[in-house]
Order: structure tokens, then C-alpha cells, then sequence
């Protein structure tokens, strides 16, 4: 059955799409001319305006996307029957842990990309677990990691544990796990152990807190704490920058437990959970000497929207992380004092927001568009917290994709707009910034290169690869800037990474 929430939604932003093809040039991310000079007005207006958010919906509409490869529906009818009915069963088996989510009960909601069907067990593996954070809330997640003797599908080279690890927390607005597999995929079979999870009331993420207070029968909203006991509804609502704090902080303690140290799993007592990752001894939980802020572990947090929002504070409190990646974006521009630049950061941020509007309304955040009269400032990205990490004198990386969206970073089938290969280049950055960060592999100066070289799903287990040009899926209208240190921690390298007036 297909995501009934897309029936509607596709026609309007096919007709959108297709409207906007017609009066503008191919919706493709590559501008065969080349991007104009920065600070020309043609780059904005008119013709090149209308292409740019034609091409915003590539993913849908794009040469290869989810309306033009014939393998995609057909798997997406498939994966989306198998999951819908899995997750009602989960839910009947546990009636007292209720998750009143749209990813629990919108059919193809936590699907993801479907093209990836097939990923587990041939080019790595993944398993299921269930823990609860400190309120007692059931949270669902995923672990995964490289198959055993596997080699790197890029360099051929063989992967050896322990491997660095990676916790991914998802955006708000119902995000859910399965959203960010791509993700994780991309990491795990290049020799990374990764965690995806959903927050509470978000993805199959348990919406009432389990406390010591029961009265509705799970938790008791009018109660006030007493004695140190966490009574009321925490948690609740969902949509709230706390829950993915949280979530952030107790899955990184789930993540890095083992069976000698279990997961205290506070509040599950009825619930079936484990006791601590079942992938713990491929994980690196050695200390590294030769990051920069206290000696951490070889650990990433990754995090999208409100997850970027919290994984930028929580990389300031938990010593165990090394290094930090925001996806639309990264905190801080705004001088919260509860963020504080500790660790390296990447930082993927987009053109647009939710919705894809002319330039002429591209002021203040992608997220809420503001008149411009003036055009897009090209610096409007960098102050998002990218300027905050580079005045800390910590090494940053800013990366804005051509034509994205705030929802590039989501898997959701045939609804919503997001570029062809906005995916690929983030995966891409990532992949190289850990590989700098976690692994200590190449320069700083490896982060520049201009050739982009990605393996992209195609259906029926076939991975293809794809090779793109930094120049053609960078943005010209919002520098992509850079600040890179050397091991001394001396400035090695650091400028725009596309000329567009940093």
C-alpha cells in the first residue's frame, strides 16, 4: 500500500515541478555553463531562479528519481506492506508501551529510500534494538556495521576492527529512523558502527514517559516533583528541543555499553529491551590521543534540524564525542550560551527550507522566509554557527548543496521537496569529514577536492557509481566555507569553498 499522505501531496508538487520545468531550464542540479560570477544578478533572477527551485525537486522529479526510475514503486509497494505490518504486530505485543506516531501508524512512513532493500546482509549488517531514556520512555532503534572481512566498496581496502562510531539523532516534526538509513548505510559499509534511533513520541519512539507516577495509567500530568522523583509527563509534547537532548545523551550511553557494563534501562520493567549494544565489541572505545578536546572516543554525533540543534549542545557536555555533524544546522549563531564550540564541526546546510521560494524571499534563515530586496546574502548560511566555531578557533567545514532543501536529509517516498543529489553530496562530505575527524586519514586539504565519488542505489541490490563535480552541487548563492587546522592546531587551510562571497 502506498503512503496514502503522498496520493495527495505528489500531484500538487509534480504540478509545481513540472510548472516550473517548463518556464526554466531542465530541473538537473548541473548547470552545463558553469555558475555565474558571485555577486551578478543573473545568478538570481528570472530563468535561473526558476531552475533552481525546479531543481529543488529533483529527487521526485529528476533524471533517476523516485518518478523516473521504474524500480522505485514497485519497491516501495513492497517494503512499505512488509513494515506497516510488522510494525501494527510490534505495537498489539506491547499495548502498554504506545507509540501514537505517524512513523507507527501511517503506512510508508518509516520506509525510507526502498531502492536500499536488500542492503542488510550484502554489504553490512543491521540489527534492531530497544532501550528506554531516563524517563522510562521505549525508544526503538537500529545498530550497524560492516560485514565481517568486508572491504571498503570505494577503496577496496579491507576493514579491520574495532571501528569509529556514530550516533544519528533525527529531525522533529515526526522524523523517524528509517529516514536517515541512507545515512547509516553509507557509514557502516565504509567501516563505521552506527546507531539510528527515534526520539520519544517521534518514529516507533514510546509517546508517554513510564515514571513513578501512574495515574493515566503511565504517567500523571498535574503531578509536581517531589523527593527527587520525576513525576508529571516528560517528554510530552513531543516537539520539544529536551526530548532530542535526551534522546542524544541516553542513546550515546546505550551506544557505548557492553555486556561487562550493561544500559541501566531505567522505567522498562514489562518491556522487552537489551541490555546493551549487540554490536559493542566492533566499536573502538579506545580514548584518541590525537583529537583535540580531552582525549574522546572515536565518536561522532550526527544530527538533523531540531537532532542538529541537540547534538550541537550535547557535543559541548559529553567528553566521549569527538567530533560533530549538523545537518540544517548547526547551532549556536544565535550566542546560546548552552552552545559551546568544543569539537570539530561539519556543518550541511540548505537553500531552502520546508517549502521552495524565489530568492527574492530568501532573507534571514532558509526556514523562515523573509523579503529580500536586495538578493540572497551569501554569507546568510555561515552565521548560522559555522562563524561561531571558527571565531572558537575550532576546525569547521560549511557545506551548502545546490537547490536543497531542509528535507534533503530525509528518505520520505514521493512527498516533499529535496534535490536529486543532495543526499549523495552530504554523504559524500560526511564521509570524508569522518575519515579526517575519527580516523585520521589524508589532510585537511582531502576535504576540498573538487570530484565527488558516490555508490547510489538503484534497485534490485544494485548499487551504481556516480561522479560529480563539486562545482556543478555546491551553491552559488551561499558560500560553503571553510576553517581547517593542522595537528599543531596551526591554520592549515581556510577560505570559500565556491568563490560566492564569504
Amino acid at each position: 500500500m502506498v503512503n496514502p499522505l503522498a496520493r495527495s501531496v505528489t500531484a500538487l508538487l509534480g504540478s509545481l515541478a513540472v510548472a516550473l520545468t517548463l518556464g526554466a531550464a531542465p530541473a538537473a542540479p548541473v548547470d552545463p555553463a558553469g555558475p555565474p560570477a558571485p555577486g551578478t544578478s543573473a545568478r538570481v533572477a528570472g530563468v535561473d531562479d526558476l531552475a533552481a527551485m525546479a531543481a529543488a525537486y529533483g529527487r521526485i522529479t529528476g533524471p533517476g528519481g523516485q518518478l523516473r526510475n521504474p524500480a522505485y514503486l514497485p519497491a516501495l509497494v513492497q517494503a512499505t506492506s512488509a513494515l506497516t505490518v510488522a510494525q501494527l504486530v510490534a505495537q498489539a505485543a506491547t499495548p502498554s508501551r504506545l507509540a501514537l506516531t505517524a512513523g507507527n501508524v501511517v503506512p510508508g512512513w518509516n520506509v525510507g529510500n526502498p531502492l536500499r532493500a536488500g542492503w542488510h546482509g550484502t554489504r553490512g549488517l543491521a540489527r534492531r534494538v530497544a532501550f528506554t531514556n531516563r524517563y522510562g520512555a521505549l525508544l526503538q532503534g537500529t545498530v550497524h556495521r560492516p560485514l565481517p572481512g568486508a572491504r571498503d566498496p570505494y577503496t577496496g581496502q579491507r576493514l579491520r576492527p574495532p571501528f569509529p562510531g556514530v550516533v544519528l539523532t533525527p529531525g522533529s516534526v515526526q522524523g523517524s529512523e528509517g529516514m536517515y538509513s541512507w545515512l547509516a548505510q553509507d557509514l557502516a559499509e565504509r567501516g563505521y558502527v552506527v546507531l539510528t534511533f527515534d526520539v520519544q513520541g517521534q518514529g516507533r519512539g514510546e509517546t508517554l514517559p513510564h515514571t513513578t507516577s501512574n495515574a493515566l495509567p503511565f504517567c500523571n500530568p498535574f503531578a509536581a516533583p517531589r523527593d527527587g522523583e520525576q513525576l508529571g509527563c516528560p517528554g510530552v509534547p513531543f516537539q520539544q528541543l529536551a526530548n532530542f537532548v535526551v534522546g542524544t545523551e541516553d542513546a550515546v550511553d546505550f551506544f557505548t555499553s557492553t555486556a561487562a557494563l550493561p544500559y541501566r534501562n531505567p522505567g522498562s520493567a514489562g518491556a522487552r529491551i537489551d541490555t546493551h549494544n549487540p554490536f559493542a565489541r566492533w566499536l573502538d572505545r579506545r580514548r584518541d590521543p590525537r583529537a583535540a578536546a580531552g582525549r574522546p572516543m572515536r565518536l561522532a554525533i550526527i544530527g538533523h534540524s531540531l537532532g542538529a540543534q541537540a547534538v550541537s549542545r550535547v557535543q559541548g557536555t559529553d567528553r566521549r564525542v569527538a567530533t560533530v555533524v549538523a545537518l540544517d544546522k548547526l547551532a549556536g549563531g544565535d550566542g546560546d550560551p548552552a552552545v559551546r564550540p568544543r569539537v570539530p564541526a561539519l556543518a550541511v546546510q540548505s537553500e531552502y527550507g520546508f517549502t521552495v521560494t524565489p530568492a527574492a524571499l530568501s532573507g534571514g534563515s532558509s526556514l523562515v522566509p523573509t523579503p529580500t530586496p536586495a538578493g540572497p546574502d551569501p554569507r546568510r548560511e555561515r552565521s548560522a554557527g559555522f562563524d561561531r566555531w571558527a571565531a572558537a578557533g575550532v576546525d569547521s567545514l560549511l557545506v551548502v548543496p545546490r537547490s536543497s532543501t531542509h528535507l534533503e536529509y530525509t528518505d520520505i517516498p514521493l512527498v516533499l521537496p529535496a534535490s536529486r543529489y543532495g543526499q549523495a553530496v552530504t554523504s559524500v562530505y560526511v564521509q570524508r569529514w569522518l575519515d579526517l575527524q575519527l580516523k585520521h586519514r589524508g589532510s585537511p586539504r582531502a576535504l576540498l577536492a573538487p570530484r565527488l565519488r558516490y555508490l547510489e542505489p538503484r534497485g534490485s541490490g544494485r548499487w551504481a557509481p556516480v561522479t560529480l563535480r563539486a562545482g556543478d552541487q555546491l551553491s552559488t548563492r551561499y558560500c560553503s566555507a571553510y576553517r581547517l587546522t593542522d595537528r599543531r592546531g596551526r591554520v592549515a587551510t581556510e577560505g570559500d569553498l565556491m568563490g560566492a562571497g564569504c
